[in-house]
């Protein structure tokens, strides 16, 4: 007897998302969606047209597309973001929409117009560990593009994604001078918030294990206080842009997305927004 087979092929996956799309439908839903709307029809569509790009899902903060080289599916990524920025010019720097990307070449599976599996997840953890308006790319999709592309690919090390149970091999691709100052912003930011998570650990701790409360105390404390939830509860206050660059509130609102998310991998710990982000904190 005949066994079906999956339908299987070999294709490039770009994942993209909107960095701090909460943060922006909060603070004007309406505007945000048009502008959003607008930036696909003049920017974003026209360019998976030239690249020969097909949309597999789209979802409000994101986009799956499938491409069948890699080097078309870096070189649109690259216009996508490039293109972004310039239609966005006159854009006040909080309201601006900007993209992370991630590019994997992998196997997937095809049912009907949709693809799923594994070639599709790594690019999609790719894109999460990405940088504002910038392109990661999968070592599976950087052994396509030697001597393709002419744009400079930084090694940046195995990284660990979610739900990926090995290590992925990741480039970045540096298509700009500001690649550079995201790069170092990006690794501020990951310093900040690994230390921001170890002092927020710190104070949960303390407060859950209480050790200057006595015995004899807690029964009146009792009748007093609301009881504690039934394990560490973190409010995590969005981060301020002090500098005098209001582009930088990109990062700012990163650091606290990247630190409320680290917070929820944690079992024992449950964290959440302490308040909205102002839209007004970039002058600040």
């Amino acid at each position: 007897m005949a066994t079906d087979h999956a339908e299987r092929r070999l294709v490039a996956i770009l994942a993209a998302d909107i960095v701090g799309y909460s943060r922006l439908v909060e603070a004007d839903e309406e505007n945000t969606l048009v502008a959003i709307k607008a930036l696909r029809r003049n920017v974003i569509d026209p360019l998976l047209s030239e690249y020969h790009g097909r949309v597999v899902k789209l979802m409000g903060d994101g986009i799956i597309v499938e491409f069948s080289s890699v080097v078309d599916a870096v070189a649109c990524g690259v216009a996508v973001q490039k293109g972004v920025i310039e239609y966005q010019a006159d854009v006040p720097p909080a309201r601006r929409i900007l993209f992370r990307m991630g590019i994997n070449l992998g196997d997937v599976v095809v049912e009907g117009d949709d693809l799923l599996g594994d070639g599709i997840n790594v690019a999609s953890r790719l894109e999460q560990l990405c940088e504002p308006g910038g392109l990661f790319v999968s070592g599976t999709a950087y052994d396509q593009l030697q001597g393709k592309l002419g744009l400079p690919l930084e090694f940046i090390g195995e990284q660990r994604v979610k739900n990926i149970s090995r290590p992925v091999r990741t480039y970045r691709v540096q298509f700009d001078g500001s690649a550079r100052r995201r790069r170092h912003a990006s690794r501020g930011r990951r310093a900040w918030v690994a230390a921001a998570l170890l002092l927020l650990l710190a104070v949960a701790s303390a407060a859950w294990l209480r050790p200057w409360v006595t015995s004899a105390g807690t029964a009146a404390a009792d009748h007093q206080v609301l009881a504690l939830p039934d394990k560490p509860s973190i409010a995590v206050m969005p981060f301020d842009n002090l500098s005098s660059d209001p582009e930088q509130i990109y990062f700012a609102d990163g650091m606290t997305e990247d630190l409320i998310t680290d917070l929820s991998k944690l079992s024992g710990v449950s964290s959440r927004r302490a308040t909205p982000p102002s839209p007004t904190r970039a002058s600040r």
